[in-house]
């Protein structure tokens, strides 16, 4: 990891959602380190506590599990008691019910749904609410993935979510700017507790718990990395060096930073009077058939 460079947060105030392990624990370390107070949150007392102990006098933790009104509102209002402001919110905290489609209950759906995508509207909420009132401007950063970009086979529930986190930072980009706030989605590719649950990423990711480093192959044609390479990322977007960075889906993992496209047209044709279906099906197996788009996420 290269780490933040030159860039400080000295001053800055940040909250970190699912702060206890993996990306939101490397995030938090790497804001504290940068400068930046940090309120470490998740939904377990002893994890928040421990990373909180970590960073020192910095850091506060707020236990609360992220998805309800009242969670987001905690968080907020912790940045406030303890540090008397806000910049940052990183909206980190997330699950996993991995599962196909027909496989997937009413309560594997809700329960992703709630704690990634109502998650993040509740805390941008919370946040952007104080923002406009205090007119110092803030920092938004979400949490997307590849899945949400690509779709990815057992993932119903994960991808839909993150599918939306990417769509709400363009929106919220756009609602927010008045007020000085910028919001980007990041799209990060990291071995955590959470891809040892993903069958293509199982070797990979015991090879990192082994604490063996990734080849080049590994992190920089797949582009994936540990925790710590997404880090720098969310100390970049939490600065005032990132004010013209807005509305982006940001990826990140191992040695490889990109940019991800906005949905766009591919292709398109025109016909006078409107489409048949037959009209369509010659289409679409002719003069569209070569922008047919592909799905998943490449591991080979």
């Amino acid at each position: 990891m290269s780490g933040a460079g030159g860039i400080r947060l000295d001053g800055r105030v940040a909250v970190v959602t699912g702060a206890g392990q993996g990306i939101g624990r490397a995030t938090a370390l790497a804001l504290a380190a940068a400068g930046a107070s940090v309120v470490v949150n998740d939904i377990g007392a002893g994890a928040a506590e421990a990373v909180a102990a970590e960073i020192g006098p910095r850091a506060v933790p707020c236990v609360a599990a992220i998805g309800t009104a009242e969670a987001a509102e905690a968080c907020v209002q912790a940045a406030l008691d303890r540090f008397g402001r806000l910049d940052a919110f990183v909206c980190n905290a997330g699950i996993l019910r991995d599962r196909v489609l027909w496989n997937t209950s009413d309560e594997d759906f809700d329960a992703v749904i709630a704690t990634h995508l109502r998650g993040s509207f509740t805390c941008a909420r919370a946040a952007a609410t104080h923002w406009r009132a205090a007119g110092q401007g803030g920092r938004l950063i979400l949490m997307s993935s590849i899945a949400g970009q690509r779709g990815n086979f057992g993932q119903t529930a994960y991808s839909a979510a993150k599918a939306g986190i990417a769509a709400m930072a363009r929106t919220w980009s756009m609602e927010l700017a008045r007020a000085g706030v910028t919001v980007n989605a990041v799209v990060p590719a990291a071995l955590t507790a959470m891809t040892a649950t993903i069958p293509a990423l199982a070797g990979l990711t015991e090879q990192a718990a082994r604490g063996e480093a990734l080849d080049a192959d590994a992190r920089q044609r797949m582009g994936i990395g540990g925790p710590e390479d997404v880090a720098p990322l969310v100390v970049y977007l939490a600065s005032a060096a990132s004010g013209a960075v807005t509305g982006q889906c940001i990826g990140i993992g191992g040695d490889r930073l990109s940019l991800w496209a906005h949905p766009v047209e591919a292709a398109h044709e025109i016909t006078n009077g409107g489409w048949s279906a037959d009209g369509i099906a010659g289409a679409l197996g002719g003069a569209l058939a070569g922008s047919l788009q592909s799905v998943g996420i490449e591991t080979d």
